[in-house]
């Protein structure tokens, strides 16, 4: 490798993360989701949250849903030993960026979870009904 091209490269580099400083967060999370977040977007793929909000759960305090994820995670690794595929969003209260799991909305963890976790077994018929629908 040349002097040169070392130069060029060192040069590269620094113009990519004077420009990765100065882009809007949500556009980085964005392009490092890709894929998954369009997916997400068209309602192909779901968050539990998104499903917590569709069944009318959304008022559960943000422990609560953290639970049911967790639940969720754990059902879907004892279905298919492998984690979920993961998207960055942003966190609904504190606006933080985080790493979810996403789901098939008709996967069958959604409602194990639903049905394990105490705080939302209540909502276990909304979610049937709202597969039928």
């Amino acid at each position: 490798m040349t002097a040169a091209s070392r130069t060029r490269r060192a040069t590269v580099r620094q113009r990519h993360l004077r420009a990765a400083a100065t882009t809007i967060k949500a556009l980085v999370y964005r392009a490092l989701s890709g894929t998954i977040a369009v997916l997400v977007d068209a309602g192909r793929l779901i968050r539990t949250g998104d499903l917590l909000n569709r069944l009318g759960a959304s008022d559960l305090p943000d422990g609560q849903q953290s639970w049911y994820g967790r639940h969720v995670a754990k059902a879907y690794r004892a279905a298919h030993d492998a984690d979920a595929i993961r998207v960055w969003a942003q966190h609904r209260t504190t606006g933080k960026w985080i790493h979810v799991f996403v789901y098939a909305p008709t996967d069958p963890a959604l409602t194990t979870g639903l049905r394990s976790y105490k705080a939302t077994r209540h909502l276990v018929d909304r979610a049937a009904y709202a597969e039928a629908a």
